[in-house]
């Protein structure tokens, strides 16, 4: 349960407590583009089976992969892509959280 809570409250309170504080000029904009985030597990479809609890996807899924994640970084440190980037960092914590958890038990 606590598994859980830590990886969905990463991918999707964290972002509106992002946008919120960080972006209140345009926070409804920052909000959708945080959570839209979450569309790079568009490549678990690319899995079989596609959702396995006990599967870490970093460096799995394709749009997980170190390479996709440099990628990630790089969209972040250029003003106008920065909030795309944090968007898929964001989703990215998110499952480095869960994979720390995974390897807990």
């Amino acid at each position: 349960m606590l598994r859980f809570a830590i990886h969905y409250g990463i991918h999707f309170i964290v972002p509106i407590f992002i946008a919120l504080f960080f972006y209140k000029k345009n926070k409804t904009f920052a909000i959708i583009v945080l959570l839209a985030g979450i569309v790079i597990d568009v490549d678990h479809f690319f899995a079989n089976p596609v959702f396995d609890p006990m599967r870490c996807s970093i460096n799995y899924h394709p749009l997980h992969t170190y390479w996709a994640i440099a990628i990630y970084c790089i969209l972040f440190v250029y003003k106008k892509t920065r909030l795309f980037g944090l968007a898929l960092l964001i989703h990215i914590l998110a499952d480095l959280a869960d994979c720390y958890m995974i390897n807990l038990n």
